[in-house]
């Protein structure tokens, strides 16, 4: 669970988001940094029975830095002000499939798959969906993956409006390999975060996104 200092923390940070306040505060942010690690491990303990590929995992392959990347944007705030928790079954590949928690003011949710993957893996992933789209097609029907998620995540801009080059349009996962991004998400109640037993009960949803994980996994690293 998170606690009601650290959502205090983060409160205030909107409030105040830049660096005099955050110097001023620093004992306060070092306490939320703590309560932090502490959540991400709290997560680990009960996300890691139910999928072993995340045992290689240590609370520092699962944080982000509060530092914001201010180079090419118009928003100058220094500092996050959400908490999130990525959890990668492959610490040591770059996109590899995961599970995803995000706290924010007004936009908590969970989610996992893949984001955004690269022109190279993206053609992999369509080329096992193309071979193996009964597999992707009994994931996601089944009946706890709809219940906690419904469907694979498909915004406009994740979608293409054609199919993808080299891939037969009357495909019947058409709608599938027109994706972008491979990913499932569901909004969180914010007071959820705060219950005692929210680690183990998070755990249980996100592991419903395992077998999608593991598809996408195996068309990562599976030689053409």
């Amino acid at each position: 669970m998170i606690t009601k200092e650290a959502l205090h923390f983060l409160s205030d940070l909107i409030a105040n988001n830049n660096t005099e306040w955050m110097h001023a505060n620093k004992k306060r942010y070092d306490s939320y940094k703590k309560e932090y690690h502490s959540f991400i491990a709290s997560i680990l303990e009960a996300m890691k029975p139910l999928d072993k590929s995340l045992e290689p995992l240590e609370v520092k392959n699962c944080t982000f830095r509060i530092n914001r990347d201010i180079r090419f944007s118009k928003d100058k705030s220094p500092y996050k002000t959400n908490m999130g928790v990525w959890m990668s079954q492959d610490k040591n590949r770059k996109n590899a499939p995961g599970y995803y928690i995000h706290f924010e003011k007004d936009n908590c949710f969970i989610a996992g798959g893949v984001w955004c993957p690269e022109p190279s893996e993206l053609k992999l992933i369509r080329k096992e969906i193309e071979f193996f789209h009964n597999d992707l097609e009994d994931i996601v029907s089944n009946k706890n993956f709809k219940k906690e998620f419904k469907e694979l995540s498909r915004e406009d801009a994740n979608v293409l409006k054609k199919a993808p080059k080299d891939f037969d349009p009357n495909h019947p996962a058409i709608a599938f390999l027109k994706l972008k991004s491979f990913t499932a998400s569901r909004k969180i109640d914010e007071k959820a975060f705060t219950a005692p037993d929210f680690s183990e009960k998070i755990a249980k949803q996100l592991a419903t996104l395992k077998p999608l994980n593991d598809f996408l996994y195996r068309a990562l690293t599976t030689e053409e």
